[in-house]
């Protein structure tokens, strides 16, 4: 297994060059179509402001994965200024991160976009923006999105336009239901009964039957399980997988830790479903390795620095065979909204973070009868409310 590993590693890394290389183009030109440079017309000798402010976002319920529990989500709201127009992005912080609010505005405070006249020069200021440290990824995310969101206000087009994407394609979100108690899991079920298309159960604990069965006495909808790394035996994992899929669950994420790779390859080898890796993959980089580990990744903004990271990191899994999921934290729909625009390229979209809070301050993609709509507004779509 780990001969066949390392080929396929290398055999992913000459793909992962070359997709790298063909996104990396992708940059928006300066003076493009609708371009508002810093040294043209009315934006002479404008310069990008940055601005950022904690906040802190209240789930509705508790929320309980295998290794943890909370009841609120750290986040920092940032806004990128230029030439009248306002461009809005989001860090949040769940504890497996390891990042909080004083390393995200400590990194936040070393960003000089100053430096660049024109916003459009996408590569280079997110390159910048990257090499300013060897983390941080929800604080670089936050950039990002906030810098999409005015470039797409510059250009006048929302990014799923930019990217050639059709907005019919969106697929149908899950609807998140965490680790919890039957009562709990009965009366979450019922909230959300005729919303939504397919559910995502978080298991992994010792109460994963209970769980799917309380579910079952309520819906008949397709079911997404995320272990969250919670299964520790390769055989159980198996036989509940097997299990699980009698009962209508129809994909899997990160059934083992991110230590465990030949045993979740043997797993995925063996799934009557796809098997997503979530923790096991962050950034770009980290695709080629996963090919023939499993069947797809989960990519979040706040895991790959942004919206730029993601695009390209759908490109690679696409070439190399791979489904793709776009997954979130518990966010505002600021972040929701900037995922959701690549979300017609995608395979499962787990969507729902805004939806699990009860204090959201925009205005953003909705969900009609399950199925993510994304609003034809330029950017990524949102207004403040």
């Amino acid at each position: 297994m780990q001969n066949r590993r390392e080929f396929l590693k290398a055999a992913g890394g000459v793909l992962a060059g070359a997709a790298v290389g063909a996104v990396a183009g992708f940059g928006l030109a300066k003076g493009g179509p609708g371009a508002s440079s810093g040294q043209d017309g009315a934006g002479r000798n404008a310069r990008m402001h940055l601005s950022f402010r904690p906040y802190e976002l209240e789930l509705r319920h508790t929320f309980t994965v295998a290794s943890y529990s909370r009841k609120t989500t750290p986040g920092v709201q940032v806004e990128i200024e230029f030439d009248g127009l306002k461009g809005y992005g989001e860090a949040s912080m769940p504890p497996y991160l390891g990042q909080s609010v004083e390393s995200v505005c400590s990194f936040l405070r070393k960003v000089d976009l100053e430096q660049f006249s024109d916003p459009l020069m996408l590569d280079d200021i997110l390159s910048y923006v990257d090499s300013l440290s060897p983390g941080d990824s929800a604080a670089k995310a936050a950039v990002d999105i906030a810098l999409h969101d005015l470039a797409g206000k510059i250009l006048g087009a929302p990014w799923y336009r930019i990217w050639g994407l059709d907005p019919a394609k969106t697929p149908n979100t899950t609807y998140t239901i965490g680790i919890d108690t039957p009562d709990v899991v009965r009366e979450k079920t019922l909230e959300v009964a005729g919303k939504f298309k397919i559910l995502k159960v978080k298991v992994g604990l010792d109460n994963d039957e209970e769980m799917i069965r309380t579910i079952r006495e309520v819906t008949d909808l397709p079911i997404a399980v995320d272990a969250n790394q919670g299964w520790k035996d390769k055989h159980k994992a198996l036989d509940e997988i097997f299990w699980l899929h009698e009962r209508g669950v129809v994909m899997v994420e990160q059934p083992m830790s991110v230590k465990r790779l030949d045993d979740i390859a043997w797993i995925t080898e063996r799934a009557p479903v796809p098997i997503f890796a979530d923790e096991s993959v962050q950034r770009l980089a980290d695709i080629p390795g996963l090919k023939g580990i499993f069947s797809g990744i989960n990519i979040k903004l706040m895991k790959c620095t942004g919206m730029r990271e993601a695009h390209k990191m759908v490109q690679l899994s696409r070439a190399l065979g791979m489904k793709v999921m776009l997954g979130c934290m518990t966010e505002t729909s600021c972040a929701i909204s900037a995922a959701a625009q690549l979300s017609p390229a995608v395979d499962f979209a787990d969507l729902d973070g805004n939806l699990l809070i009860s204090n959201d301050i925009f205005d953003g993609v909705k969900v009609e009868d399950g199925k993510l709509t994304i609003p034809d507004r330029p950017g990524i779509g949102v207004l403040p409310l």
